[in-house]
């Protein structure tokens, strides 16, 4: 099953159990990916939306729900939040699992050490590398002050 079935799925039961929060967030999440549809259908590159490009829209409305959040905690506007928490978790349902801090912090060691990295200079190639071998996995926004701080030590 495609991760666009799995999200049509889950709207219906969703529709069918009358949960008013997961039916708007499912919506928006179908009408990002019909809007995807339509981009790669008409232009100079066409293709079929795959499940690659799911996810990424998915990474993107979840930064987007995390930097949201982030401003409603320094305003104090709980009721804000909390929609924007629960969106956040049904989106992060869909996307792989994140890896830990730990995690990362030895996959980025081991990459710098078999590309033979020594400066920052070098960070881009590790990132080039990281996100061929473990685009799903690890959170670049993190990894960047990582591979900064074992790449100066």
């Amino acid at each position: 099953m495609t991760l666009k079935e799995t999200i049509e799925t889950e709207y219906k039961n969703a529709l069918k159990a009358k949960d008013k929060n997961k039916i708007s967030t499912y919506r928006l999440i179908l009408s990002s990916i019909k809007d995807l549809d339509i981009v790669n259908r008409s232009g100079p590159n066409k293709k079929d939306t795959d499940d690659e490009d799911i996810k990424k829209l998915l990474k993107k409305m979840v930064k987007q729900r995390a930097e949201s959040i982030d401003i409603y905690k320094k305003n104090n506007r709980t009721d804000l939040l909390e929609v924007e928490q629960n969106e956040l978790d049904i989106l992060a349902g869909f996307l792989p699992k994140q890896l830990g801090e730990e995690e990362t912090k030895k996959i980025c060691a081991d990459v710098i050490l078999k590309l033979g990295a020594s400066s920052v200079k070098d960070m881009g190639k590790v990132m080039g590398e990281l996100k061929k071998t473990h685009a799903d996995e690890i959170d670049f926004a993190k990894a960047g002050p990582l591979i900064k701080e074992l790449l100066n030590n």
